[in-house]
């Protein structure tokens, strides 16, 4: 069979879409995959727009095209380079949201054409039809849903929305569901003509699914929902391909897909719950659950000053620092680093600590520290991190909270007990800079702040870490 320029076209996009996933895998080539990946879509892009003619059916709305793809760089571009770390998991959800509406456009103006072009005769299009209906809605309801979705957890991210359930509201979801599934079953084999407002019932269905799936869920939840999302994407996205025969564009949503799939299942475990437990469960989320979080009578906690701090740390032999969401918010990644610097120039062993859930996303750490410079090899995940804190004279812990509580481990009473944990109460010595004893994320008071071996240092991460600096050096 003779290959067409189009299809080796996609096949190269294909193939570097492969390659730069793979190359996501590391921290030391995700630049790289991610240019990559993004060279690939440039090819199936282009492909499309001046190969497609050999198909035999041409584009022809150049001016349009070039048009929203002129606009849709100058947003992305500037959308990417002014927004800030802490706000890259609002970015994420949003950009996934917009992938899952691509996705639901493209069933919608699918579907209006086959009722433009169905003859009225149900068995015909039963036969010939059926199948591409069921994947425009199978890209409906996904891409629909992805598409409420994300926006919700946008919100909730940024701190527009709050947890939001009422009693029954799974059953409510339920029946929501029900209803879309079986309209759609019925406009499959009743014929599209007859009942094209069912479809937009459908849609509309979809959204507020969408909506209320994601409403309930806690706020120490919200990175597996969000990585639950693009997987949604990634499916919808394939569907597209189907419809269009698009090789490239089928590779890419499978591959997305199966990726966020993988990344739900692995983060699920993480923290040790089920994914029926992240979307029945409402962990983190709301008032009821500080509540239950701070009932329990710890004692008193210790602080320490910045003299002491620093002299520690400069005499220290090993020194493990944990990031979390608080270092994000305070922009410290950059004084971190240089802390970092000033103590290995001591003849101080300085690591990182990574817990796979740690900031508001997937990866969210790594992408902080990265921006600083902080070698690759330095980043530990946590079970390599686990077996060296027995070893470690000093634990810093910058910002995080639910990730270091030992609750987790001791307390069957705890949200988030079973969930593993940075084993940071294993080191020597356990240093805790936050802004206040407020609970973290999940809404819980942390055990860890009053342990023997645990000294508190408020304050901003950055302004800490900058004084802290000063201190290190004096001595």
């Amino acid at each position: 069979m003779e290959l067409s320029l189009l299809t080796i076209a996609y096949l190269v996009a294909s193939v570097t879409f492969i390659i730069g996933l793979k190359m996501l895998s590391s921290p030391a080539t995700a630049r790289r995959g991610n240019l990559v990946a993004a060279a690939g879509m440039a090819i199936g892009i282009f492909a499309t727009i001046f190969l497609y003619e050999e198909e035999g059916a041409g584009l022809h709305n150049y001016g349009w095209i070039f048009g929203g793809l002129a606009i849709g760089t100058l947003v992305g571009t500037v959308a990417a380079r002014k927004v800030k770390m802490t706000a890259m998991p609002q970015m994420v959800s949003l950009f996934n949201g917009m992938g899952g509406a691509c996705a639901a456009l493209i069933s919608i103006i699918e579907f209006r054409h086959l009722v433009h072009g169905y003859d009225g005769s149900a068995d015909f299009f039963t036969l010939l039809n059926g199948g591409t209906l069921l994947v425009i809605f199978a890209g409906l309801i996904i891409g629909s849903v992805s598409f409420a979705g994300s926006m919700i957890a946008w919100g909730k991210l940024d701190g527009r929305i709050s947890d939001f359930s009422f009693p029954g509201q799974h059953i409510v979801n339920l029946l929501i569901l029900a209803v879309i599934v079986g309209l759609a079953a019925y406009i499959i084999f009743a014929g599209p003509a007859q009942t094209p407002l069912y479809f937009y019932i459908i849609l509309a269905g979809a959204l507020v699914y969408g909506i209320f799936f994601v409403l309930p869920i806690g706020g120490a939840d919200m990175p597996v929902v969000i990585s639950l999302l693009n997987s949604f994407t990634g499916v919808a996205a394939a569907c597209g391909g189907f419809l269009y025969d698009n090789k490239a564009m089928l590779t890419g949503g499978i591959l997305v897909g199966a990726a966020g799939t993988l990344l739900t299942i692995l983060m699920c475990k993480a923290m040790n719950r089920s994914l029926t437990n992240v979307l029945i469960g409402s962990f983190g989320g709301g008032s009821a659950a500080a509540a239950g979080g701070g009932a329990k009578a710890q004692g008193n906690y210790k602080e320490i000053n910045l003299s002491d701090t620093a002299v520690v740390m400069s005499y220290a032999s090993k020194v493990m620092i944990v990031p979390g969401y608080g270092l994000a918010v305070a922009q410290a990644q950059h004084a971190c680093h240089e802390l970092e610097k000033i103590l290995t120039e001591k003849g101080v062993e300085v690591k990182y600590a990574i817990h796979p859930v740690a900031g508001r996303m997937p990866g969210h750490m790594n992408v902080l520290l990265a921006e600083a410079d902080v070698s690759y090899d330095k980043l530990l995940e946590m079970e390599q991190a686990n077996e060296e804190f027995p070893t470690t004279d000093v634990v810093l812990i910058l910002g995080a909270n639910d990730v270091v509580n030992p609750a987790a481990k001791s307390d069957p009473a705890s949200p988030i007990y079973g969930m593993p944990i940075l084993d940071v109460e294993l080191a020597k010595t356990v240093i805790v800079n936050k802004r206040s004893m407020k609970p973290g994320y999940a809404g819980i008071e942390n055990d860890l702040f009053f342990r023997p071996k645990t000294s508190m240092l408020f304050g901003d991460s950055k302004k800490v870490l900058q004084d802290l600096i000063t201190e290190v050096k004096s001595l």
